[in-house]
């Protein structure tokens, strides 16, 4: 049996194409919800309209760096709670301090609304009053205030706080910092960490580099993109506030419902905390990356895709994760890993059909990566000068560490983006950026 036909017949019978979605097929179709998401809001759960929110942020990059302030930083993620204090010197030089992390609050179980804020400021007591400015990156779905304020839309990544959902996130901690003995903060600004990755990216124009324009796109444990539009945005022209001429849009892009879902999508879906909702996200991000492939060994054991030993192995796989499949990619003959071990009593038959197996998934989460950076890259009509490409700064584990994924992902937007279209840009990355876009953020 020669592996490839097999793996490749075995996807195709659970509606997964082998090689992976068209990158331009799917930057077509989320064309559509970005440019129908800046004129009207999705319903929810999203029908045939648009599913991204496309959500203003009122703000643009600072022409300079902040000089002599101080700002507190939090980083709500999908995993991870960070919190610590960002100084900036006379020549905008910015020293981290005061970092600490702890796991993000209402990832095991269902929090209320005064519990998960009571349990953030608790978090905060190592820099308590060291600065009167915060800023909060909050890396879920809300609607930015022009004061800066985020109401909370949908929480993505397996977060358990229904409570929480329509509330000012940045009024409801000031609350719970006061009642804990804090002084009021003066402001606390809220940012998506693809905000952060894009002002963070527009600090690296640097040493005789010019950008065009800038996106921040995350691929971590969930996956979001954001960008600077400079339209008029329809859907918030009747505000009483004068919109900028320009402004950074987070898209949720993670929301867009119209790619085709294979069965192991569909059978994910269903044991989620959102069911019928983040279909593009669980398609390709870490959270989903490992129990997809989960699935999708189990079902191949099933239907007798490997060996006896390992079929009857592999059907009792009790779970499995990015970092499992991690370290088979990168060394497929070791036996001291959880799939390793699992695969030593089989074939080497066996070890090419699982690789190609999970392979298959990455490959999906590359190309569906680089068509959401295409998307808003072509959306901001920038990048049409070599000399001025577009800022990407990538962010997130997923994006950073998983095998041949990074590499994918500028393959196809070299193809899709600069020998089709003759737009350019440039994939940046540096260190912290996420704490140093949110540092930036609360001091604008």
């Amino acid at each position: 049996m020669n592996p490839k036909h097999a793996v490749h017949a075995f996807l195709g019978r659970n509606d997964f194409s082998a090689g992976g979605p068209d990158v331009d097929s799917v930057i077509e179709t989320m064309m559509f919800d970005i440019e129908e998401g800046l004129v009207r809001d999705p319903s929810n759960p999203p029908g045939d309209g648009p599913s991204l929110d496309m959500i203003p942020t009122w703000a643009t990059p600072p022409e300079s760096a902040p000089k002599n302030k101080k700002v507190i930083v939090i980083d709500a993620g999908g995993t991870n709670f960070r919190s610590c204090l960002v100084s900036f010197d006379g020549d905008g030089k910015p020293t981290i301090s005061d970092m600490q992390k702890t796991a993000m609050p209402a990832t095991d179980r269902e929090y209320s609304k005064k519990e998960f804020f009571e349990t953030i400021a608790s978090f905060l007591d190592h820099v308590k009053n060291k600065a009167d400015r915060i800023g909060f990156c909050f890396s879920y779905a809300m609607t930015i205030t022009p004061e800066g304020d985020g109401k909370v839309i949908q929480f993505s990544k397996e977060i358990k706080a229904k409570e929480v959902i329509g509330s000012l996130v940045g009024a409801s901690l000031s609350d719970a910092l006061v009642a804990r003995g804090w002084n009021r903060p003066e402001k606390i600004v809220l940012l998506n960490d693809t905000t952060a990755a894009l002002l963070a990216g527009a600090s690296a124009a640097t040493g005789g580099k010019a950008y065009d324009s800038y996106v921040g796109f995350i691929l971590g444990t969930g996956m979001n993109a954001a960008y600077i539009e400079s339209g008029a945005i329809a859907k918030i022209a009747g505000l009483p506030f004068k919109a900028p001429d320009s402004q950074i849009v987070v898209c949720e892009s993670g929301k867009c419902n119209k790619i085709p879902r294979s069965a192991f999508d569909i059978a994910l879906d269903s044991t989620t905390n959102s069911p019928g909702l983040y279909g593009y996200e669980k398609m390709c991000s870490g959270a989903y990356l490992g129990p997809l492939g989960k699935l999708a060994l189990t079902r191949a054991a099933s239907a007798g895709l490997f060996s006896a030993p390992v079929n009857e192995r592999l059907s009792k796989l009790d779970g499995l994760e990015l970092k499992d499949m991690d370290q088979f990619f990168y060394g497929p003959y070791r036996t001291d890993t959880k799939l390793g071990a699992l695969l030593a009593s089989g074939t080497e038959e066996d070890r090419e059909k699982a690789f190609r197996l999970l392979d298959a998934f990455v490959e999906r989460s590359a190309r569906l990566a680089a068509a959401n950076i295409a998307a808003v890259i072509i959306k901001s009509g920038k990048g049409k000068n070599p000399a001025r490409p577009v800022s990407v700064l990538c962010e997130g584990t997923t994006f950073l560490r998983t095998h041949n994924l990074r590499e994918r992902v500028t393959g196809y937007l070299n193809r899709v983006l600069t020998e089709e279209r003759g737009i350019w840009y440039e994939i940046v990355t540096m260190d912290n950026a996420v704490t140093l876009g949110s540092a930036v953020a609360g001091l604008i």
